[in-house]
């Protein structure tokens, strides 16, 4: 059975106990990384995850919170010895701005470098990301600062849906995304330009009509902002818990 494992869930800024937003989806077939941020090679190690299992990485977005630490990620794979190919998905703008950021390091002259293989994908609802035995990944554009995807994973064993919101705005994408889902892990930055705040995210999560919501993604620290999951209940009667570093959802 796939699980999940947070491998961070503070917004824009961290703190000593969270990490910016992202995620690891661990399957027995494939193990693939949602975002990029921090140290990836610790924060995998501190997860229980070995780095060279490994096989996708989806990036949502280009901000540095969520992109930041493929260039290290690609660099230690490659300093112990990476020989196996390495997948990464995302936004044509996104793959491009990536792979831009690769050449400032001149990673075209590492020597005996494994393979990478850069999917772009395009603006579409439900676009399928990666289709495999044990699940299916579809993205759809979400309204963010930047453009963004939030995802739909479906494990073909048990038939159970988790979704992912990204960063962004209330949308009709993201109901859609969710829709009947038991899972949806939803951002809780806080009502802003391109974000949800803990209210926004349980009107979508009851609009879906899922059974259990994940608040990820929220000001954490010194910038804390109270009880987030009673925020949430004022308009999501299902389950709610607060999304916090190496927590493991399996589904």
């Amino acid at each position: 059975m796939a699980r999940v494992i947070i491998l961070g869930s503070s917004n824009a800024i961290p703190s000593k106990d969270h990490e910016n937003t992202h995620f690891i989806i661990v399957g027995e077939e494939r193990t693939i990384l949602v975002d990029c941020s921090g140290t990836p090679t610790v924060r995998l190690e501190q997860a229980g995850v070995e780095l060279h299992s490994l096989t996708d990485v989806i990036v949502t977005h280009f901000h540095p919170d969520h992109a930041a630490g493929l260039p290290l990620l690609l660099m230690d794979m490659w300093l112990l010895g990476r020989v196996a190919p390495l997948n990464i998905y995302g936004l044509r703008g996104v793959m491009s701005k990536l792979k831009k950021l690769m050449d400032f390091y001149h990673w075209g002259e590492w020597p005996a470098l494994f393979p990478v293989s850069f999917y772009c994908l395009p603006k579409t609802t439900l676009t399928p990301v990666l289709e495999c035995a044990e699940m299916s990944i579809k993205a759809s554009p979400v309204q963010h600062i930047v453009p963004t995807i939030g995802l739909r994973i479906e494990c073909r064993a048990t038939g159970r849906i988790l979704a992912y919101s990204c960063d962004t705005e209330p949308c009709e994408q993201t109901i859609e995304l969710a829709a009947g889902a038991d899972i949806l892990i939803h951002e809780a930055t806080g009502a802003a330009y391109g974000h949800s705040s803990a209210e926004q995210a349980g009107e979508i999560a009851a609009k879906a009509g899922v059974k259990k919501l994940y608040l990820i993604h929220y000001p954490t620290g010194r910038f804390a902002q109270g009880d987030l999951i009673s925020r949430a209940r004022q308009a999501f009667d299902g389950e709610i818990e607060l999304a916090i570093d190496f927590l493991t959802i399996d589904f």
